[in-house]
């Protein structure tokens, strides 16, 4: 019985890996259920969520915050539709996770649930690095999208990792003593990768 987190440097297989290791332990991969979660609880759409994770952090998202309050966005955009700014969205996730993680046996990717399930006895937490270089290849395999796309993805993406932790007051998200294991893709297949996962869930 064990909360698996696995963090990751984007483009480093984090999704996959996750995916393969929740098969093969047969845990629940929790993903989209966050999303969906989210949605949910602050009643806003999957999208207005998304586009939060994207800005969680930002100037723009800053600015948002102060200036305009929950009260007047519900009477703009009316009451059950959901108002969402990043402390809000910050303060739902941390209690999502906490929830989702009390069901056991399930594979939480990214969204800082490292540090929202840091005293949880049960969870192992792992990340997952590469070169650049490679980090790029990996998003044009397996999403089968040009350079410049790759490119733009991994940017962007270690953007909204860099604005959602430092929201969690996580500045060491590199810091390997955060996790139970740092898996080195550029040096790991996915299967290797796998392998250690899982051996070390099983002891």
């Amino acid at each position: 019985m064990a909360v698996i987190t696995i963090s990751r440097q984007f483009g480093a297989g984090g999704r996959t890996l996750g995916a393969m290791v929740a098969e093969k332990l047969n845990y629940q991969f929790l993903d989209d259920d966050v999303l969906q979660e989210l949605s949910k609880r602050t009643r806003a759409t999957k999208e207005s969520v998304a586009d939060m994770e994207n800005i969680a952090g930002g100037l723009f998202s800053k600015v948002i915050s102060t200036i305009l309050s929950k009260n007047y966005m519900e009477r703009i955009i009316g009451v059950n539709s959901g108002y969402l700014d990043e402390d809000i969205y910050v303060e739902t996730l941390k209690a999502v996770i906490t929830d989702l993680a009390q069901k056991d046996n399930v594979v939480l990717l990214g969204r800082g649930s490292q540090y929202i399930l840091a005293g949880h006895e049960n969870a192992l937490h792992f990340l997952l690095i590469a070169d650049k270089a490679q980090r790029i290849r990996f998003m044009q395999r397996h999403y089968r999208i040009s350079d410049k796309q790759a490119l733009h993805a991994v940017q962007a993406g270690e953007k909204r990792r860099n604005n959602v932790y430092k929201k969690l007051g996580a500045t060491s998200y590199d810091d390997p003593s955060v996790y139970h294991m740092v898996l080195n893709m550029s040096r790991l297949t996915l299967e290797e990768a796998l392998t250690q996962i899982v051996t070390l869930v099983k002891k």
